[in-house]
């Protein structure tokens, strides 16, 4: 798995090709072709000698496999259904990536100190911080469900901008992509932000690409121009702002609910490849429904919406509520490593901070 790791001080801005050392002003330089190539692997490195040509690789760029560690995480289908990829060039494209990528097993110890080069995004709110143990954790899913006006839209804006941040204040050192299926994107609250931290407004912009996403078919399609977007530049964040809306009116048959779980688990499956390939943090939101069960008297009447694929997509899903004013709760609803507890923060005018004492 890739991972943004500590041991590389990076950082980056339009138009770059590899990152370079953070500037005294926090914000992303130019940089140059002969800069040190890490992170993953393009798939033109792939060797022409092996059978496959130019016209092969720009075909599986066209299909999303834009780097040779999505060859290797693909199942052998997925290659296959790519228009000119037959038997034997599947096969030598397998191969090929094997020899780049490791696919073994390995000990645990190497695994504990590849986890200790994972860094996380801050949210702005110590608290939230304190919570999350640091903050969004890269190379991960995070889900964040609940209702209307509850916060998730301003985290959203919130980590597009500090995952610009140098990585010894909470940030990644990286660009973001901003994948919008509400409407609901402002830049306006992105130049508050930013303002915040002492960075440049326009280098913030600059720095987030942003799509709105129209239909299911369109969502999926902008993942695969986000993966060929991060062979070209170092990004930290990729946030979808709804993952489920449009699957929601896309498909509102209930004839049509296993077409759209279908649908949404090629969906999910895509944004797991972008975090084992480029080792980003995955932001998604996701909204809640009525629980009409007849357990529903006993416990929360809200549930989000999914159902088990989106649970099992997640590495970690957070639950969020209005509180009282400007203030939110985050409940760690499922992690692998966070405890099941809560904390409380506010909204104000520059972004996601702690809550003032009177309103805990």
């Amino acid at each position: 798995m890739s991972t943004i790791s500590r041991s590389k001080t990076t950082t980056i801005a339009p138009p770059v090709t590899t990152p370079v050392a953070i500037t005294d002003t926090s914000v992303v330089q130019n940089t140059t072709q002969d800069e040190e190539q890490c992170g993953p692997t393009p798939i033109g490195k792939i060797e022409k000698s092996c059978g496959i040509t130019n016209s092969d690789i720009k075909k599986l760029q066209e299909a999303g496999f834009c780097t040779v560690e999505s060859i290797a995480f693909a199942p052998r289908k997925s290659l296959l259904a790519v228009k000119g990829i037959s038997d034997t060039k599947a096969d030598k494209l397998v191969a090929e990536a094997a020899k780049v990528v490791p696919m073994g097993f390995t000990t645990a110890t190497e695994y504990h100190q590849k986890r200790s080069e994972i860094i996380q995004l801050t949210t702005g709110s110590k608290e939230l911080d304190k919570l999350l143990q640091g903050g969004f954790e890269t190379g991960s899913i995070t889900e964040m469900y609940g209702e209307y006006r509850c916060g998730k839209t301003q985290l959203c804006h919130q980590l597009a901008v500090t995952c610009q941040l140098p990585i010894d204040m909470g940030g990644g050192e990286g660009k973001a992509i901003y994948i919008d299926t509400e409407g609901t994107f402002r830049p306006e609250r992105l130049l508050a932000i930013a303002e915040r931290y002492g960075l440049s407004g326009q280098d913030v912009l600059d720095n987030i690409a942003y799509a709105r996403a129209y239909n299911t078919d369109h969502q999926l399609q902008l993942l695969y121009m986000a993966s060929a977007m991060m062979c070209e530049s170092r990004y930290a964040v990729v946030i979808v702002d709804s993952a489920t809306s449009l699957f929601r009116t896309d498909y509102s048959g209930r004839g049509e609910l296993a077409a759209r779980q279908t649908q949404l688990a090629k969906f999910l499956r895509m944004l797991l490849r972008i975090t084992d390939e480029f080792g980003v943090a995955v932001i998604l939101t996701n909204q809640v429904v009525a629980t009409v069960d007849g357990n529903a008297m006993y416990g929360d009447q809200k549930k989000p919406i999914g159902g088990n694929i989106m649970a099992h997509a997640s590495t970690t899903r957070l639950y969020l509520k209005k509180g009282k004013g400007d203030t939110r709760l985050c409940h760690v609803a499922d992690s692998p490593c966070l405890p099941e507890s809560d904390a409380i923060f506010a909204i104000g005018p520059e972004g996601v901070i702690d809550a003032a004492p009177k309103d805990l």
